[in-house]
């Protein structure tokens, strides 16, 4: 052994003979201590966990039961199964029968259709024009004439147009 390793504590000596033996030649020193610390780091969540479970089953001391439920615990929350593959093969078979939007033809990057990009604008406003003076003089000048005839027949002119400005969503330019 190389001198550095004697003054090695036990851990880091077993640490190391796993990376040794999983073909892990060459490591920063640092990782053994990573791996250390995670690997009490685990020790300690698990025999809090059995304590724990020990205080609740009523027991002085903790037992090996404690301790694999402890552990059996962690596996179950920390690592999830994945979906049988026959649930996965459902999903697909359904997400497949929908089919892709049809792109639009052009030159350049293929898009899909107009409604489904993202480059559409996000919304409108509705901005009201408003009339000259002159307009307004002249839609008196109707609305005097159209009284004189009969209600029946009056029709009513809108008092403002609306008019609609788009405006996409994207990151402010620099004025």
């Amino acid at each position: 052994m190389a001198d550095g390793e004697e003054k090695l504590p036990r851990d880091a000596k077993i640490v190391k003979t796993l990376l040794k033996s999983m073909g892990v030649e060459n490591y920063e020193p640092r990782v053994v201590h990573q791996f250390l610390e995670l690997w009490y780091r685990y020790v300690v969540d698990v025999l809090t966990d059995a304590q724990v479970y020990s205080e609740h089953a009523g027991k002085s001391s903790i037992d090996s039961d404690d301790v694999k439920l402890a552990i059996q615990s962690k596996v179950n929350f920390s690592f999830s199964q994945p979906p049988p593959r026959e649930v996965l093969l459902e999903l697909a078979r359904n997400r497949n029968k929908i089919p892709l939007p049809k792109s639009i033809a052009g030159p350049g990057m293929a898009l899909p259709p107009e409604p489904d990009t993202l480059i559409n604008p996000n919304y409108q406003l509705v901005i009201l024009k408003k009339r000259t003076s002159e307009a307004v003089e002249e839609t008196e000048e109707e609305e005097e004439a159209s009284e004189s005839k009969s209600q029946d027949q009056r029709t009513d002119v809108p008092q403002t147009t609306p008019q609609r400005v788009s405006f996409p969503l994207g990151p402010k330019r620099a004025r």
